[in-house]
């Protein structure tokens, strides 16, 4: 999977980071150390650690992956990552 999502609420800023989902990579899910849950209400699973995003976007571009853009939603905070 050449493309990654990350997100983390505004107010949470120190983690934690939500860093993939359902169909995301388990070899990338386990180098970042992420936990797979489902949240109660939610009809589907999400994988994230309680890592800051800036240690999950250096761990990320340690694994080869570049920022391709980063924006707002509401009061969630979402980066896009791409890999060649």
């Amino acid at each position: 999977m050449p493309y990654v999502l990350i997100s983390t609420q505004i107010r949470m800023e120190v983690g934690p980071t939500m860093v993939g989902d359902e169909h995301s990579d388990p070899h990338l899910m386990d180098y970042l150390g992420a936990v797979k849950r489902n949240v109660l209400g939610n009809h589907f699973w999400e994988y994230y650690v309680n890592d800051a995003p800036r240690i999950v976007l250096d761990k990320l571009e340690k694994y080869g992956y570049r920022v391709v853009s980063m924006t707002g939603v509401g009061q969630t905070l979402v980066w896009c990552l791409h890999k060649e």
